[in-house]
């Protein structure tokens, strides 16, 4: 039981995995390099193009069974709620095979799992494409796009940082997974889902003076960065993204060209004092 996938290590090898992440194709990649024996996951709302459910196909297509959790009924991002509470929304064919159905208990479901034992794969796992972009290449701030917020490095600082990851706070650390200062972060909302989960991180970022927004699940697709910036539109702001222009309605990518605006705005100025 975890509350990312990300959080995999080399004991979860062969083991059926509960986490708490969406089910986008980044989580389904991480899954299978981790050599999962099967995993169920946070459904995110499905979102744009299902892309909640993207790892179920992945996994499919290596044999793997995977399932995922409707989002109403656990929090994203809360690894025990999802086996005290979860309910199976979606299933792959290798899930179903070891009995798995949609509406069964999260906790039902890992037991079948646990027994099953699952058909034999000789596909490699597909190497994952690059899970990080320049979004602008260019600009005087650096705009980095991260599939994961896992992804985000020491050289970010500063950066307005776009995110395809879930907005829910990690419930064991209760971490808003923001390791370094940057000017302004997004997140997807992951539709929302049980007790607004998926805004979790926005007040956790508020509280330490760092502009952070969602976009909303059904504008952008979960786990796609250049989706997020392209596609997204703002759900929820914290005050300090407010303050610096976000509103709820507006598309992420004005948001930034906003922040880029002010920041050339500010150096200029600063230019023209010296």
């Amino acid at each position: 039981m975890l509350d990312s996938i990300t959080k995999l290590d080399a004991a979860h090898a062969g083991q059926v995995v509960v986490a708490a992440s969406h089910g986008g194709a980044y989580p389904g990649y991480l899954a299978a390099r981790g050599g999962v024996r099967a995993v169920i996951l946070n459904d995110a709302g499905l979102g744009k193009d299902d892309a909640g459910i993207d790892a179920l196909a992945f996994l499919a297509a290596l044999g793997i069974p995977a399932a995922a959790a409707a989002h109403q009924s656990a929090r994203i991002g809360d690894g025990a709620d999802l086996l005290a509470s979860g309910r199976l929304s979606r299933i792959n064919a290798p899930a179903a095979g070891a009995g798995c159905q949609p509406g069964m208990a999260v906790a039902e479901a890992a037991q079948r799992l646990r027994v099953h034992r699952p058909l034999a794969s000789a596909i490699g796992i597909p190497t994952q494409a690059e899970a990080r972009h320049d979004l602008v290449p260019g600009a005087a701030v650096p705009v980095a796009g991260l599939d994961s917020v896992s992804l985000l490095a020491p050289g970010d600082r500063g950066a307005i940082v776009v995110t395809a990851s879930h907005g829910g706070v990690l419930a064991q650390s209760g971490s808003d997974s923001v390791a370094h200062p940057v000017l302004a972060v997004s997140f997807h909302d992951a539709g929302g889902g049980k007790d607004d989960a998926g805004y979790g991180r926005l007040p956790l970022l508020q509280a330490r003076g760092l502009a952070a927004v969602t976009v909303a699940g059904h504008s952008a697709r979960i786990g796609d960065a250049r989706s997020c910036y392209v596609d997204g539109v703002l759900s929820r702001a914290n005050a300090c993204a407010q303050a610096l222009g976000a509103r709820e309605g507006m598309r992420l990518k004005a948001f930034i060209a906003g922040l880029l605006a002010r920041h050339e705005h500010t150096h200029q100025e600063t230019q023209e004092d010296v």
